[in-house]
């Protein structure tokens, strides 16, 4: 059957919607602390039955922001292809960027690009499904595949955004997060558990926060911090063991009493090793 590449760590619903839709999902590992888009293992992976491609920029879990020649390097690949492959570009955190970055599309770079945004990302609701899908105007076959997404939304209608949503699009548009705020809440959230002894990974985008577990079962490690009045995702769910993910999303006071418990916690496996 067909065959859709992602990477992984992934956002844990696309192995499903692969799968729902009949697809066999392929993974592609990329790597922590980098997170380098890995262009030599998927050109590796690509056989006569992958019909897409998904990345994630800015990248959720890592935080990850491709650049310009990783994303040039991608696109000479797919364009060596002896047959069509589709490139999904999940881009839902285009506008959350720090320390000055720009956002560069890989729609730019290929022109068998779906683009995806949702306002959900921009404006920190993420249970507010409103967004598009977006298509070069040089895409090969264009409106039919317009006429196909148009199909596919209309029979699943239950994914439909509610009236008030579709009647507020255009004030979404000028609308974004505060990123100054979300800024400052990762460089504190960073610096202060780096100087406890955690192994952080610095997000260039996105509001998440990657963490090495301190025990080898990050799930565990997750329970120990719940104690704390501390709620953070294990990396497992995003096929990474032995990590963990903070959102930025708390304001900076629920960030302040969130640090002791993480330096509890720590203490604990610490303590725990030497008995």
């Amino acid at each position: 059957g067909d065959e859709v590449i992602y990477l992984s760590p992934p956002w844990f619903f696309y192995v499903p919607m692969i799968i729902s839709n009949g697809a066999k999902a392929i993974r592609v590992d990329f790597e922590p602390p980098k997170f380098e888009l890995p262009v030599d293992a998927i050109e590796w992976h690509i056989t006569a039955r992958t019909r897409a491609i998904i990345i994630n920029t800015p990248h959720n879990p890592s935080g990850r922001v491709f650049t310009p020649d990783e994303l040039e390097s991608l696109a000479d690949v797919l364009h060596r292809t002896h047959h069509p492959v589709y490139l999904i570009s999940d881009e839902s955190y285009n506008r959350i960027l720090y320390d000055g970055r720009k956002h560069e599309s890989p729609v730019r770079y290929y022109d068998r690009s779906f683009l995806i945004y949702t306002y959900g990302k921009t404006l920190v609701a993420p249970g507010q499904r409103i967004g598009y899908i977006a298509m070069p105007p040089s895409m090969p076959d264009r409106e039919e595949l317009r006429t196909a997404l148009f199909v596919a939304q209309s029979i699943t209608g239950y994914a439909y955004p509610n009236a008030l949503l579709q009647y507020a699009m255009g004030d979404l548009e000028k609308a974004s997060v505060d990123v100054a705020a979300l800024q400052r809440r990762r460089d504190r959230i960073v610096g202060a558990l780096d100087a406890m002894g955690y192994e952080t990974v610095k997000p260039e985008g996105t509001f998440y926060v990657l963490v090495r577990s301190p025990l080898e079962d990050d799930v565990a490690f997750t329970k120990l911090l719940a104690k704390e009045n501390v709620y953070v995702l294990p990396g497992r769910l995003f096929e990474l063991p032995r990590w963990f993910r903070i959102s930025l999303t708390g304001n900076d006071d629920m960030v302040e009493r969130a640090l002791p418990g993480f330096e509890r916690a720590l203490d604990g496996v610490r303590l725990s090793k030497l008995s």
